[in-house]
């Protein structure tokens, strides 16, 4: 499979403190790849940094982010945003928090739509029909016309999810998209990106500490310890057979049902 996103000895710093060292890996097209670790591990501080969203005290200081061959870093900030959202597209723990309370989820993904070329709402309004349908939303126009308060959290999460697929970016960066749900729904959010997958053919990378989520989700696993990659390799066997104390103190802490 094609390389699609490469971090390559790539060290991100907060006002001069590193958080993350040395991260090189790669993700290839179609593939989900987990990322797991302690709170504080550098987890979430990765993918940001592939869409530029480390904030003003925050910096690439070594290495490289590629797309598609194509350092992320050395683009304009004209050419970031014709990637971001298109191209790289990312959904976050709380993705309810990203809308707007008081416009509907249609008026404001029509936004986004027409921010990456879209102008029609008629044609918006059929893709965005197409899409929700496509992910198992049985009353997409409904979700369309509501509120975000009128959807439940998980309704929210997944409404996040379809709304990234718009564009069918080639990469969906998912930062912890299922630590705030029940179980109940974290297998419908889980299910809903394995769809993406499958229908649209979407590499995904997936931030969480959720041991479960990887096991069900992933074809790869890289653990976190301080920010630097301290395992890498396939899920099954990072997961049923670690190498390194830490990833065996991580499988160790999960709870185990006794009959």
């Amino acid at each position: 499979m094609e390389e699609i996103l490469c971090y390559d000895g790539t060290d991100i710093c907060y006002n001069g403190v590193c958080a993350v060292h040395d991260a090189r890996f790669s993700l290839r097209s179609g593939e989900i790849l987990g990322i797991a670790g302690e709170s504080g591990s550098g987890k979430s501080t990765l993918i940001k940094a592939a869409m530029g969203l480390l904030g003003p005290a925050g910096l690439v200081t070594r290495g490289d982010i590629r797309y598609k061959g194509k350092s992320l870093l050395a683009l304009s900030r004209e050419e970031r945003r014709t990637i971001n959202g298109a191209e790289i597209a990312m959904i976050f723990q709380n993705a309810g928090g990203s809308f707007c309370p008081v416009r509907t989820l249609g008026s404001q993904l029509f936004e986004a739509y027409a921010e990456h070329g879209g102008s029609s709402r008629d044609a918006f309004f059929r893709r965005a029909v197409e899409v929700l349908r496509k992910l198992r939303f049985p009353d997409a126009e409904r979700i369309l016309g509501s509120y975000p308060f009128e959807l439940s959290g998980g309704m929210q999460q997944r409404a996040g999810i379809a709304a990234a697929m718009l564009s069918e970016p080639a990469v969906l960066l998912a930062d912890e998209p299922t630590s705030a749900l029940d179980v109940s729904v974290q297998k419908q959010v889980v299910e809903e990106m394995l769809l993406v997958r499958e229908l649209y053919g979407t590499a995904i990378v997936i931030v969480t500490h959720n041991i479960g989520v990887l096991r069900k989700m992933a074809d790869r696993v890289i653990v976190m310890k301080g920010g630097e990659i301290v395992e890498a390799g396939e899920t099954r066997t990072v997961l049923e057979q670690p190498r390194q104390a830490y990833t065996k103190a991580l499988m160790a802490a999960v709870p185990k049902l006794k009959r």
